[in-house]
């Protein structure tokens, strides 16, 4: 029987803890993210952050922990987003 745990590939965290993440795109994901509030009052509290492209700045509220990215996307947690005074 062949034992597929053989040839899996783990990947790195995407976002790990250590890793600075660029002030214009926390300014970026705040406002994707505020104006989502603004349009749906009835889910606020709910996003656990925003996935947001690097290079046009734009992006989605994400509800997931662990969202899956495209490569040139970065996820900032809501904590972040909310600590960060702009």
């Amino acid at each position: 029987m062949y034992n597929f745990q053989q040839n899996q590939t783990i990947y790195p965290e995407q976002n790990p803890p250590s890793t600075l993440i660029d002030a214009a795109l926390i300014k970026a994901a705040g406002n994707i993210y505020h104006t989502h509030c603004e349009v749906h009052p009835e889910i606020t509290g709910y996003a656990s952050g925003v996935a947001i492209h690097r290079e046009n700045h734009r992006g989605k509220v994400i509800f997931k922990n662990q969202p899956v990215l495209l490569p040139e996307e970065r996820f900032i947690p809501l904590e972040q987003i909310e600590s960060c005074v702009y």
